[in-house]
């Protein structure tokens, strides 16, 4: 089945790609949340390229990120990713979606909001628990209790990701609906200014 934004209405996606401009979009926030399925369909709605830092970080490394950081560790897979980052948001404008860690990481997080406009997409536990088991390839899960691990990621980072431009609740609802809301968004931080 092949996803599509004909939902979208033109004019609020014509509204967002204004307010954008010539920057990037970053989507942030925990593993589930969305960033690489909205991601997508936003970028297919705004007409710009789309790019999943993970994705790039296993082409460049040709390693999976379990692989990575199984053989390097986790500070050795982070300045992986902020050079990864970096060099993805010196183009754009596109869609980028990020690693759950790549915003907390200092240095990710200084290329990723000199590079773009950062929208973290929020979900509650219920909702990222569902998602997140529906794959096994979450090398920060791999706990005795994956879930209390979540949870512990979610306090940990939400004070963080609340330094992003704008938030989007993200919530088990089609995706062309979160892809209103994130352009919605967008559209309306330009009518602020």
């Amino acid at each position: 089945m092949t996803e599509t934004i004909d939902k979208a209405p033109p004019r609020l996606a014509d509204r967002a790609r204004a307010v954008l401009g010539k920057r990037n979009l970053v989507l942030i926030g925990l593993m589930g949340a969305g960033k690489s399925a909205v991601g997508r369909l936003t970028a297919q709605a705004l007409g710009v390229p789309f790019v999943d830092s993970d994705h790039e970080i296993e082409r460049v490394s040709r390693m999976t990120i379990p692989e990575l950081f199984a053989a390097y560790g986790e500070p050795e897979f982070r300045a992986l990713e902020a050079r990864v980052i970096k060099r993805l948001l010196k183009t754009g404008p596109r869609v980028l979606s990020t690693g759950g860690g790549a915003f907390i990481n200092e240095t990710s997080r200084k290329y990723i909001r000199r590079g773009g406009l950062t929208v973290w997409l929020k979900a509650d536990l219920d909702v990222l628990w569902e998602r997140v088991t529906k794959r096994d390839n979450r090398p920060l899960l791999k706990t005795e209790n994956p879930r209390q691990t979540l949870e512990n990621l979610m306090n940990a980072r939400y004070p963080i990701y609340a330094e992003a431009d704008l938030t989007v609740i993200s919530r088990d609802v089609r995706k062309e609906v979160m892809v209103d809301e994130v352009l919605s968004a967008i559209a309306a931080s330009g009518s602020e200014k």
